[in-house]
């Protein structure tokens, strides 16, 4: 298996004004495509590992050859954690998130606002590069954070959306104000899809 770039499924335009179009076009066709590439370059000598999805190469991290677990560890979780990415976000629909996800959320944390709260803090106390990632269990919801692109995939938790910190992700339009980026990145946080992929974390299906 050749890993691939996933297209967008908007255009690069459609998040502004909150995540511009040069950003969206360095952050996809540039960044998310290196890191594809390099797990590919990784991958060339062991055709055996080339039969498995990114996932699965993640979950199965410990047991990976070491001259290659680093390489799938950071390209790997950089490929996996932006093509979450790309599809958990979207054109601005605004309001609060409705169906299972508001349920789970009120259930976690109290209500939306205090969820809001909570993960913001979170996203701006992570120091350096990583990502903030909300994570369903049981039908509970926890905020966890990891750092560069290291993906909850290789603890064994699949994530049902994050948050990319990276200055990568917002330096253009916000320079070093993260606080910005993430206040409008909840301006495109696609619920329908996070409520999909939470039906299907509980029913026990993961969704990629």
């Amino acid at each position: 298996m050749t890993h691939s770039l996933p297209p967008l499924p908007y255009a690069t335009d459609s998040l502004e004004p909150f995540i511009d179009r040069q950003t969206m076009e360095l952050h996809h066709a540039k960044h998310h495509a290196a890191y594809v590439s390099q797990l590919n370059a990784a991958l060339e000598r062991h055709p055996a590992l080339q039969t498995l999805s990114v996932e699965a190469l993640l979950r199965g991290i410990r047991s990976l050859p070491g001259q290659v677990r680093p390489a799938v560890r950071k390209y790997g979780g950089g490929h996996a954690n932006h093509s979450l990415f790309w599809v958990t976000i979207g054109p601005p629909t605004g309001g609060p998130p409705a169906g299972a996800i508001a349920d789970a959320i009120n259930t976690s944390f109290g209500s939306f606002a205090s969820f809001k709260e909570r993960f913001s803090k979170v996203a701006l106390n992570l120091f350096g590069s990583g990502w903030a990632w909300v994570i369903e269990h049981h039908g509970r919801l926890t905020i966890v954070t990891t750092a560069n692109q290291d993906s909850p995939l290789a603890r064994g938790r699949s994530p049902l959306f994050g948050l990319d910190l990276w200055e990568h992700a917002y330096y253009l339009l916000y320079q070093n104000r993260r606080a910005d980026y993430v206040n409008a990145w909840w301006n495109v946080v696609n619920w329908p899809a996070i409520n999909e992929r939470l039906a299907h974390e509980m029913a026990g299906v993961v969704a990629h």
